[in-house]
């Protein structure tokens, strides 16, 4: 496609010109602007602009969605017109940082943290869903599994369970991993201490109930305290807080400890504090903060099923559009490591079909060919787990698609609800979403996504027609 160097202007003046500029950056398909004011934005102006598909605010950064290949030129020609410098990604987030309050700083560092997760734990969760259609009861054969009547498949589906599982046996691993990068350490012990907490040695943490109502909770006796000698299987919050504290202890130690001996005191001591600090204060304190955090979850979705759907179903896309969704991600982990399924996680999946109902609905109300072009598109994008083009450069802009969806979804999550649909891992947050659902629950997740397909499509459709009759 050819450059047109008035849009790339058109797009600099959008934005508040040169000097509102902090810095920018590009990624596969969106500019990313960290601005000095983002009120100075000229929203009008910018959807206008035929190269651009949409534009969102997120985590203080100001996003133009562009396309893949063309947004490296038009990245190129910002940078020759303004003639400013470009920045790293990594730069320009930091510039938008300073944009961001206390609350906001929190959750983008929650997302910084479990984002870099997500390909694994998708990709677990997908495989796991192909464990589930070879191994559960009644899909293809009644009162039976597929492995049950054809046994050559049960050690392939035995194979795919454990590559499946890896991702959420050595969870803390990961976390660790990326948290203590996240937190300014080094990844490679956080990765160290987030084996550490699931070391074989330990009483593995989903038996730690069983070993309690038997008294065989094993201890260590250090000088007259017994500290509880348990693993954090699965468990978000111990490695996280133990990873905040093994990145600040490194990097004082770091700071004060000559570089000649740094090598071989800043890493032993580093893991020896924070692993001490683990098993006796943080460990402890955190695994019963989460266990009561999960059954409060449990309880409230329980006894106000409905009322727990409708909110959750209804409000999730707005969650996402204040990047708070990426909270909840914990949580899912968290739910499937206690309970063995998460009731969450279901319902995102509908509330991105239902973004993607909505954003398909747009293509038959609009004459518009830019805009049937980026609701097809950005439809099949949300229905396979990517909502924010269908969002922020369709269904927000014109606010009663948006609005549409959110019912579609409050109504289908209701149903979910109702029906105790769980899932066993978190998947692809779309159509193939089914597969991570346990088999036994496929029925209600089926009509509830039937209803996320069908209700944000009619109503924004309806409503489209009767806002352009009037």
């Amino acid at each position: 496609m050819e450059l047109n160097k008035r849009e790339v202007e058109q797009i600099l003046q959008a934005v508040g010109g040169r000097d509102n500029i902090a810095a920018v950056s590009h990624c596969v398909t969106r500019l990313r602007f960290a601005l000095k004011d983002e009120s100075q934005v000229d929203k009008t102006l910018l959807e206008s602009i035929g190269i651009v598909k949409g534009s969102f605010s997120s985590n203080g950064e100001f996003q133009v969605v562009i396309g893949q290949g063309l947004v490296n030129k038009v990245y190129d020609a910002l940078l020759h017109i303004a003639d400013i410098t470009g920045a790293t990604r990594q730069e320009t987030k930091e510039a938008a940082v300073k944009n961001l309050n206390p609350f906001q700083r929190a959750v983008k560092t929650l997302g910084d943290i479990f984002i870099p997760l997500l390909p694994a734990i998708v990709t677990a969760g997908l495989l796991m869903g192909i464990n589930n259609v070879l191994t559960g009861k009644g899909i293809f054969y009644p009162d039976a599994s597929l492995v049950d009547v054809h046994q050559q498949w049960k050690d392939f589906a035995g194979i795919i369970n454990l590559i499946a599982n890896t991702a959420f046996v050595f969870l803390p691993g990961l976390i660790g991993w990326s948290a203590v990068k996240r937190f300014g350490g080094s990844e490679l012990l956080g990765m160290v201490l987030g084996l550490m907490l699931i070391h074989p040695d330990l009483l593995n943490a989903w038996g730690y109930a069983q070993a309690v109502a038997e008294g065989k909770v094993p201890y260590w006796h250090l000088f007259g305290w017994d500290i509880a000698k348990i693993g954090y299987q699965g468990q978000v919050l111990p490695v996280l807080i133990s990873s905040y504290v093994l990145a600040k202890v490194e990097t004082y130690l770091a700071k004060r400890i000559p570089d000649m001996f740094r090598l071989l005191l800043v890493a032993p001591i580093s893991l020896l504090v924070t692993g001490f600090l683990s098993f006796t204060v943080i460990g402890p304190l955190t695994f019963g903060v989460a266990n009561a955090l999960t059954s409060g979850f449990v309880t409230l979705f329980d006894t106000f099923s409905i009322l727990g759907g409708l909110l959750y179903g209804g409000l999730y896309a707005l969650l996402v559009v204040t990047g708070m969704h990426h909270t909840f991600l914990a949580v899912d982990l968290q739910l499937i490591a206690s309970t063995g399924g998460t009731f969450l996680w279901p319902m995102l999946a509908l509330s991105n079909i239902s973004q993607g109902s909505a954003a398909l609905a747009m293509m038959f109300v609009t004459r518009e060919e830019k805009l049937r072009g980026m609701s097809l598109t950005s439809a099949v994008s949300a229905f396979l787990g990517i909502t924010e083009p269908a969002m922020f450069g369709v269904n927000i802009r014109y606010r009663y698609p948006f609005v549409s969806a959110m019912i579609g979804s409050a109504i289908g999550a209701v149903i979910l609800t109702m029906s105790k649909v769980k899932a066993a891992s978190i998947g692809v947050g779309g159509l193939p979403g089914f597969l991570s659902i346990f088999p036994e629950h496929w029925g209600p997740f089926f009509i509830g996504m039937a209803v996320a397909l069908l209700v944000p499509f009619l109503l924004t459709f309806l409503l489209g027609k009767t806002r352009k009759a009037q």
